[in-house]
């Protein structure tokens, strides 16, 4: 085994938390090994906090920023968790053994453009494990891990009365407008939930939010754009169960083991990014099937390319509130 080992993954949130458990594997059954993790500035967060991390080195943007500090480390191996130009760049700068993820890109390109159902049905976190099973390591069927620092814990008494007994986090946004169920169907969710919901996001889905919160009433509460990532990874941990679009809170939720209902779009979840989560969690995939348009992306777009949006338009929010209601009797 490897004594010096760096991890690379650049983004985004969902991608570096579903590389966590080759984190915990490597560390737990590689003896005295030694994890370092690159990324980009700004999710640095997201692993350090990470006790099986040593350290973590981040760039803006350009992999000279970090270069010269990764050759003086000396490590025995990379893995090449991202498989992109940059982390080539890294690879080829210090020149020490490696292995790379394969990202599958033609067989994604398969599914998307003829709808060829040609992706293996193995989650992208077992793919990400295979990069260390000649190391002897493999899935200790643990999951996903997710760890906030102290003071980015929130006091569940900072939320209005309504919701300090409880809740349903609701993720509402997404970094592509055709992976985020509109307002109408979020508000239809809401209204037949009647249990108090949080609506979670970033600045940019505060003014939706605000929207879905008044057309609901009193027990919707908009914390878009109010918390920080690791305040919101708090109420996450801290809600009864998660409705989530396709997007990095999702995975977060399945690390802290919560009941989810993931809503699926333009993208589907054969690509193999869906909740991470073991048998006895329940979960619901919302999705419309059938539609001979999906999956139109593997990533998303601002809208949707054949202008009827029926992969979210059709959802049906009858089963979301019955399932959700099922996890907070």
């Amino acid at each position: 085994m490897p004594k010096k080992i760096l991890i690379i993954r650049f983004s985004s949130i969902g991608d570096i938390v579903l590389t966590s458990p080759v984190v915990r594997c490597l560390y737990q059954q590689g003896g005295d090994v030694e994890i370092h993790y690159l990324t980009k500035r700004k999710f640095s967060s997201i692993v350090e906090n990470n006790p099986y991390i040593r350290k973590v080195y981040s760039i803006e943007s350009r992999v000279a920023e970090v270069l010269p500090f990764l050759k003086a480390e000396s490590y025995d191996l990379i893995l090449d968790l991202h498989n992109n130009l940059r982390s080539l760049q890294v690879i080829a700068g210090l020149r020490k053994p490696f292995r790379r993820f394969s990202k599958l890109n033609f067989r994604k390109w398969l599914l998307v453009r003829f709808k060829a159902r040609v992706m293996p049905p193995v989650h992208i976190v077992d793919r990400y494990l295979q990069t260390v099973e000649k190391l002897g390591v493999s899935n200790d069927g643990q999951g996903l891990d997710f760890f906030i620092a102290p003071d980015g814990e929130v006091d569940i008494e900072q939320l209005p009365p309504p919701f300090r007994n409880g809740y349903i986090g609701f993720v509402i946004g997404g970094n592509h407008s055709t992976k985020i169920l509109p307002v109408t169907k979020v508000a239809e969710v809401c209204r037949g939930l009647d249990y108090p919901v949080v609506l979670l996001g970033g600045p940019e889905d505060a003014e939706r939010g605000d929207l879905i919160a008044s057309e609901t009433g009193l027990t919707v509460y908009n914390a878009c754009g109010k918390f920080s990532l690791m305040q919101s990874a708090s109420l996450v941990r801290q809600a009864r169960m998660i409705i989530t679009n396709d997007t990095g809170l999702m995975h977060i939720a399945a690390a802290f083991r919560k009941p989810v209902i993931s809503v699926w779009g333009n993208t589907v979840p054969e690509l193999g990014m869906f909740p991470y989560l073991p048998k006895d969690v329940p979960q619901l995939i919302s999705e419309v099937t059938g539609l001979n348009c999906r999956p139109c992306s593997k990533i998303g777009f601002a809208e949707c390319p054949v202008k009827h949006f029926r992969c979210m338009l059709d959802q049906n929010t009858r089963v979301m509130i019955d399932f959700a209601k099922e996890q907070c009797l």
